[in-house]
């Protein structure tokens, strides 16, 4: 068995990360697991826990979603949270294109659901996890920094193809190896 996942590997530009590290250090005495960057991706898809035999069905799906998928110019450009204000879980990035990047989501949902891999029962909402929040003391103080960096700077990057990765987990953190990559082909 591996746990998997399918993703869009996502390059954070330097007005991305700059938002990160003031946001990560002015949140330092909360409880927070921050994402490292090179770690940011876009799940399509998390499998979980799958047998290595079904990595080849997998493939057969995934390849020719990306064959038709043109290369997907976006950018990072707001901060938001998932879960409420006064209990938030997730800190996330948002994007510029999303009706791209939701499209091309829901597709892949909905081509693995067909092939038996169920879909989650959540909307596809393209984001990009920066950090999982487990206790924050300071709430006035965490939505003041929220607000400093709710909007940025856009700085354009392009998505050229979709990875299917394994996720290890260790105790300092996970470990993400690419297994598959599929080149968008348009």
């Amino acid at each position: 068995m591996k746990r998997l996942f399918a993703a869009l590997k996502i390059p954070p530009g330097e007005i991305a990360l700059a938002n990160y590290y003031r946001l990560k250090k002015s949140l330092q005495q909360e409880r927070i697991k921050w994402v490292q960057p090179d770690n940011f991706h876009l799940t399509l898809k998390f499998f979980g826990g799958t047998p290595v035999e079904e990595i080849e069905r997998i493939s057969k799906i995934l390849m020719p979603l990306a064959e038709q998928q043109a290369p997907i110019y976006t950018h990072l450009s707001k901060t938001g949270v998932f879960g409420s204000r006064y209990a938030p879980r997730v800190i996330w990035f948002g994007f510029g294109e999303e009706k791209t990047l939701s499209e091309l989501g829901n597709r892949v949902l909905d081509e693995l659901d067909k092939g038996g891999f169920e879909k989650d029962r959540q909307n596809f909402v393209p984001h990009l996890t920066i950090a999982r929040i487990k206790q924050v003391f300071d709430k006035k103080h965490f939505q003041d920094a929220l607000r400093d960096v709710a909007q940025f700077e856009p700085e354009e990057f392009c998505i050229r193809e979709m990875t299917l990765y394994e996720s290890i987990l260790k105790p300092e953190g996970p470990v993400y190896v690419p297994l598959q990559n599929y080149p968008f082909g348009k």
